[in-house]
């Protein structure tokens, strides 16, 4: 029997504790999650690809020898076929999520009818956390402890403070 390999994609900009929890419940699912860290302008990040790499191999480190952390910068069906996955592993948070989660899951059908996304519900308590929304707390000067590893945290207090000196 062939290895069962999955994906999980994402910029993780910062990885946050609601990702850890999908790669957590997704590497019980398959042999070998790889957790895709992928380059996106549109989304403005906060963290360059090297940094969100170095987080995101820090975090999943403690989470079991069968998570590996790769970059990526292409299709990411191009991406799951190029590391032999047959699953892509994304989490929904709310219908918002699904709507767009949805569309995207079709149109890699279309791309590639090999491969098969499977939807994990965030856990209730870390359903409202979003990347986006942490970091604009971050930047302004709220407390993110709730939604991060103290590790993350530590990164992003250092990152808005690099940016507060740049700002002035």
């Amino acid at each position: 029997m062939s290895e069962r390999i999955g994906v999980y994609p994402g910029t993780f900009d910062p990885i946050t504790l609601g990702h850890l929890d999908i790669i957590r419940r997704g590497a019980k699912l398959v042999d070998r999650l790889v957790v895709g860290v992928t380059t996106n302008a549109s989304k403005s990040p906060m963290f360059s690809l090297p940094e969100r790499m170095a987080m995101v191999e820090h975090e999943v480190a403690q989470l079991g020898a069968n998570i590996a952390v790769v970059p990526f910068d292409s299709l990411l069906m191009n991406f799951a076929e190029a590391q032999g996955a047959r699953v892509i592993v994304r989490g929904l948070r709310a219908v918002a999520d699904f709507e767009y989660e949805y569309q995207m899951a079709g149109m890699n059908q279309q791309i590639n009818p090999r491969v098969e996304t499977v939807f994990l519900m965030a856990d209730v308590a870390l359903q409202p956390i979003a990347s986006k929304l942490v970091k604009e707390i971050a930047l302004y000067g709220g407390e993110v402890g709730r939604f991060v590893t103290p590790a993350v945290r530590e990164a992003m207090l250092a990152k808005v403070a690099e940016v507060g000196r740049r700002g002035s």
